[in-house]
């Protein structure tokens, strides 16, 4: 059987489903051909980040939407996420700055502090778990080191971490995740600095990718292994996409990081530049790729339609899954009617959003990104496809299932009438009206 899901938002058509029919016969104007014998990248999975902001605005729901959101991304009738992301200390996205030490003799860690994690977060990783019957994969990223570990004195505009502290620094980071083990949290995967290369408002850390390379290789890589997270992957760069491949080039020539590091991370806030996300992945095929961020800025997009957000979206994983990612984590899971809380002011939007009275609000890109996550599932394969025009946008996935996932988006004003050929002499044809998105599902 062939499915056709769909979603257009000007006819408020969500995940709208029906099913298509196979033809005979050979076409070859307006075609998408699928080649399932060329293989690629496996992916790992969907998800968005469990910020203090996210777990604070889930806290503070009436108990309806409280009871519901879990199910929103996490459950067999929403996204159907599996992986997420959670912040080492404070983030721009928590209530104020917090580390988990202000102690700058205490190198044993006896007074670690988790106190606000425990408060917020895990419950709220729990909650998706059990939404989503199986155990959230996790990526932990730091924004900063406590202040005293830094050469600014302070966890907010950038600095960097004294060469003193990185042994005691690469201990908390190892610290954290263990504890986050202890807590039931599945953590599968760290990155050494959420955008090293910024200095930002708010919690920020420079490194370079010399120092980057080195303190993976010489402080966190064995401090996981003596906290027995020997299968905790590291990650590298976190940032955006056009200054990847120098950053990654420049990391991988040092000694040991090759053989230390797991993959890299990247995010989408200096575009689409995913000619540069595919040569990482031809040049360092062994290493993951991770988009662990993008979101709608208020300071960027304040006046775009929901729609132009939703497509936004939607171009870029579609973008980044064809130039060789192995999961797609989205920034914050919720946040409130104004886009926060944020403790330096810098709002934005989530996919389902707060809304006055303590009620939920689903956005267009919520269901742009479920027309991909839902059918895209953890362990498929990229397969080979072509298609006729850059008027429509395109990629597909064979499921462990056997099924194929073909995910269509027509970002213009015009219906495409087009073919999906599944071999030379089969095809099933597909509308896909102005603006709208649809996945066509090819079961075995």
């Amino acid at each position: 059987m062939i499915r056709q899901i769909r979603t257009n938002l000007g006819k408020k058509q969500y995940w709208e489903e029906s099913e298509l029919t196979v033809l005979n016969g050979f076409e070859e104007n307006f075609a998408v051909c699928l080649y399932p014998q060329y293989e690629d990248q496996t992916f790992l999975g969907f998800g968005g980040a469990f910020t203090e902001a996210a777990a604070y605005t889930w806290k503070n729901l009436n108990e309806e939407s409280k009871a519901a959101f879990p199910d929103m991304y996490f459950g067999r009738d929403g996204l159907r996420y599996s992986v997420g992301r959670a912040h080492i200390g404070s983030c721009d996205f928590a209530l104020g700055n917090y580390a988990c030490t202000d102690d700058p003799d205490d190198a044993r860690l006896a007074r670690f502090d988790m106190d606000r994690d425990n408060a917020y977060i895990i419950p709220l990783i729990r909650a998706a778990d059990e939404a989503a019957g199986a155990k959230t994969g996790l990526l932990l990223s730091p924004w900063s080191p406590p202040a005293f570990m830094k050469t600014n004195g302070e966890m907010n505009h950038g600095g960097k971490l004294k060469p003193e502290y990185r042994a005691m620094w690469a201990d908390c980071m190892a610290r954290y995740a263990l504890e986050y083990r202890r807590a039931g949290v599945d953590v599968r995967w760290i990155s050494v600095q959420n955008e090293p290369n910024a200095i930002q408002t708010w919690d920020s850390c420079v490194y370079s990718a010399e120092e980057e390379a080195a303190f993976a290789v010489n402080f966190l890589r064995p401090a996981l292994d003596r906290a027995g997270l020997n299968n905790v992957g590291i990650l590298i760069w976190d940032h955006n996409k056009d200054l990847m491949l120098d950053r990654l080039g420049r990391s991988f020539s040092q000694e040991g990081c090759a053989e230390a590091v797991f993959g890299a991370a990247f995010h989408w806030y200096s575009g689409d530049h995913f000619e540069a996300v595919e040569i990482a992945h031809r040049t360092y095929p062994d290493k993951k790729l991770f988009f662990t961020e993008g979101c709608v800025e208020y300071s960027r997009y304040a006046g775009m339609s929901d729609l132009r957000k939703a497509e936004m979206y939607a171009h870029d994983i579609i973008g980044n899954l064809n130039a060789g990612a192995c999961a797609s984590i989205d920034w914050n899971l919720l946040l409130d009617e104004n886009g926060g809380p944020n403790h330096v002011g810098n709002f934005c939007e989530a996919p389902v959003m707060a809304a006055p009275g303590g009620g939920l609000e689903k956005k267009g890109s919520y269901y742009y990104i479920g027309q991909i996550s839902r059918y895209v599932r953890p362990g498929a394969v990229r397969i080979g496809l072509s298609r006729f025009s850059v008027s429509i946008e395109a990629t597909a996935f064979k499921n462990t299932d056997g099924s194929i996932a073909v995910v269509l988006l027509n970002r213009g004003d015009s219906v495409i009438d087009a073919k999906i050929r599944l071999n030379l002499n089969e095809f099933v044809p597909v509308k896909l009206d102005a603006h709208e998105i649809a996945t066509v599902i090819i079961e075995p």
